[in-house]
């Protein structure tokens, strides 16, 4: 999250100037990016953790690619090339699917906080 907002504080700052961005948001890809990874030691503080889940789906080969390299590449290119460009591109349904979850779980909390929100407003 951290590198949308700074996408999205820029792209307000630079709008003015007719210069945009579009964050592309790829899932998981087949591209034989991992085959040559060198890979730090295990650490057992991340055992229990998600980045020790995706460590071991990766050394048992489960972790899923289901991300087609020539589509993703090809869906970046027409990203580029339009004319009025989207802030962000989701391509592939696991980051479909994981953007939605984030993005409904962040709704509900601050759907929760909406009382205490209006409460700090100034009396009228």
């Amino acid at each position: 999250m951290g590198i949308e907002g700074f996408i999205d504080a820029v792209a307000q700052e630079v709008a003015p100037f007719g210069i945009t961005f579009t964050l592309i948001e790829p899932g998981p890809t087949d591209t034989g990016f991992g085959a040559a990874l060198d890979r730090a030691p295990e650490s057992d503080v991340y055992d229990a953790t998600p980045a020790g889940d995706v460590r071991r789906a990766i050394a048992s080969g489960d972790f899923t690619l289901t991300g087609d390299a020539d589509r993703t590449v090809a869906a970046m290119i027409e990203a580029g090339d339009t004319a009025q460009p989207t802030a962000r591109v989701t391509l592939g349904s696991t980051a479909y699917i994981s953007i939605e979850k984030a993005l409904t779980s962040r709704l509900d909390a601050l759907r929760a906080q909406r009382d205490v929100a209006f409460a700090a407003d100034r009396s009228r």
